[in-house]
């Protein structure tokens, strides 16, 4: 009498393993991908959250680099400001005068600093946004 015998071969398990491989090799960098597009908000919010606060001492004082008048101002150019949140991005000011300012988000935590386009966002005076990639 013969006995059947049921399960998968080693031939069946190797085919398996080798078509998840695959699937895993062509979505996993898609999927950093996306992860790295939703954290970069992070940084896009709080460059606008920030500049949307300077216009209103501008408009309220005059200037936009105020320390004593405008919190907004006081908070970014004293130290780099953490990014609330997960905390990816530190924001500063630079070519910061009464009538002008330049705001840098610079990514400083993984998986954000593999960002290799987006490492450094700004926003200016103006609303110009850059890398255009980015935004």
């Amino acid at each position: 009498m013969k006995t059947k015998f049921s399960g998968f071969t080693l031939v069946e398990l190797m085919i398996v393993v080798a078509i998840v491989g695959t699937l895993i090799l062509i979505a996993y960098p898609s999927y950093l991908d996306t992860v790295r597009k939703s954290n970069r908000v992070e940084g896009q919010t709080e460059l606008m959250d920030i500049a949307q606060r300077l216009q209103k001492c501008f408009t309220a004082n005059g200037k936009y680099n105020d320390a004593d008048k405008c919190s907004a101002y006081k908070s970014v150019s004293t130290t780099p400001y953490k990014t609330p949140g997960s905390g990816f991005y530190e924001i500063t000011i630079s070519e910061a005068t009464a009538t002008t300012y330049k705001l840098t988000a610079t990514a400083k935590l993984v998986p954000q600093t593999a960002d290799t386009d987006c490492v450094k966002m700004t926003v200016d005076h103006k609303g110009e946004t850059l890398p255009a990639v980015c935004w």
